[in-house]
């Protein structure tokens, strides 16, 4: 058959035509059938429309079971009567009953939340307001999930059940799978405006960190976030401490760095990172020590932490160009590592602190330590350490101490240290691995 001649008989206008003049299509004759089953198969290929296909079955029931009233009541995409697409399939004769069958529906109240199990209520009613009928129920069934109903009214008792026959069966299925598709395609926008929204998201959040490094007197600086989700919990900073200045006076003024991880990933830690952030940036303007800062941190975004079940790890320090002097403290995030030039060897940057968000009441120590010439300090989250490859084996910080410190001993930027990092880290998970969890990097370099 032809796409034209398909088109043909997948129009509503040809129905009528075959109603027209044809009182019935017997089900002996296996070519009528085979045709409308064929353009209900080419409709249901190029669906585009409920409505219009619940017309188009309707016509079908019709014409080929014409002694009988149909009625078909959808559900809907929430799993409710879809009052709009319900349709009744009756001839001329039976116009009268079809049109008492809709007073019937509309003073019939279903529940607003309508539940499946309700529905015997209503068939209980049916049967009580129809008794010259029998009256049968078949579910529309797709994906063992019920989709609707459809009651067949017979005036004949005596009459064979119409639900057992093939080619009945046959158009309810194809009902089914007409109406799982358009189920499936409202989700798929759904998920769609859902994507599209987190995308926004991620874009604005992806603003929020610094797009560059800023120029800071005697440091190289690289960083770099790589979220598990499009939305991430990550967070980096570089504040200058000084806003009233020019340029080239801040790159010899204070300096905050910070790096922290809200528990979690997605959407929910994305949005707490950014509430924090704010938080932390108008913190940071006071210019009080990083304990100081951190105390008054936790005093503010305790009770919005504590309503998100959530709690926030975070590095905080300070660094004076002029005096090479770093001041630090600690939120229970992991320790940066300092690589000491002069002794080759990593210490770890700590201080005793909470996490922010448990305690309110929570309190922090500030370390201070003088930074020499080639000392580097690596910032970084635990998605780096806890990634993991196909055997399950973590990367642990073992083995970030050690690549950290055979990089250290090359002559190495801080963004080449950062790249070769993320490329030990790739190596190490292999090729198609995603991140478990958020993963960022700052590597600081005393030029």
């Amino acid at each position: 058959m032809t796409n034209n001649q398909k088109e043909k008989i997948l129009s509503n206008k040809f129905i009528q035509n075959f109603l027209e003049n044809e009182s019935k299509v017997t089900l002996k004759n296996k070519y009528k059938f085979a045709e409308i089953a064929s353009s209900l198969a080419y409709y249901l290929k190029s669906f585009s429309n409920i409505n219009k296909l619940l017309d188009y079955v309707c016509l079908i029931f019709k014409l080929i079971f014409n002694e009988n009233i149909i009625l078909i009541i959808p559900l809907n995409y929430e799993g409710e009567i879809w009052y709009e697409n319900v349709k009744i399939s009756a001839n001329d004769e039976y116009l009268t009953v079809q049109e008492e069958i809709n007073i019937f529906l509309n003073q019939f109240n279903f529940s607003k939340n309508f539940k499946i199990k309700e529905i015997l209520t209503f068939e209980d009613a049916l049967k009580n307001s129809f008794k010259e009928y029998k009256i049968e129920t078949k579910k529309i069934l797709s994906r063992g999930k019920c989709r609707g109903f459809i009651y067949i009214f017979s005036k004949n008792i005596s009459n064979q059940s119409i639900t057992e026959e093939s080619n009945f069966n046959f158009i309810a299925d194809c009902l089914a799978v007409g109406l799982e598709n358009h189920y499936l395609l409202k989700t798929k926008k759904k998920h769609e405006n859902v994507d599209r929204e987190i995308s926004t998201g991620a874009e604005i959040q992806s603003q929020l960190l610094p797009d560059y490094c800023p120029t800071i007197y005697g440091v190289d600086l690289a960083a770099h976030c790589r979220p598990a989700l499009k939305l991430g919990g990550d967070y980096y900073d570089f504040m200058s401490l000084k806003t009233n200045i020019s340029e080239k006076r801040k790159e010899k003024a204070r300096w905050a760095l910070v790096i922290g991880d809200v528990m979690g990933k997605g959407i929910p830690a994305g949005l707490l990172m950014t509430m924090l952030r704010g938080m932390l940036r108008a913190e940071a303007l006071t210019g009080l020590p990083p304990d100081r800062v951190l105390h008054d941190l936790n005093q503010l975004a305790i009770n919005d932490l504590d309503q998100s079940h959530r709690f926030v790890t975070l590095f905080y320090s300070d660094y004076n160009p002029r005096t090479r002097k770093l001041r630090f403290a600690n939120a229970a995030h992991n320790p940066p590592l300092l690589w000491k030039s002069t002794d080759q060897k990593i210490i770890k940057l700590d201080a005793d602190g909470f996490v922010l968000g448990l305690q309110k009441d929570a309190e922090y120590c500030c370390g201070e330590i003088k930074l020499n010439k080639n000392d580097l300090i690596l910032y970084y989250t635990d998605g780096i350490i806890d990634t993991s490859n196909s055997l399950g084996e973590r990367f642990d910080e073992e083995r970030l101490i050690k690549t950290f410190t055979r990089l250290c001993k090359q002559s190495y930027t801080s963004q080449e240290i950062l790249n070769k990092l993320f490329k030990k880290l790739d190596d190490f998970t292999g090729q198609n691995r995603h991140l478990e969890d958020d993963a960022s990097i700052v590597v600081f370099q005393i030029k």
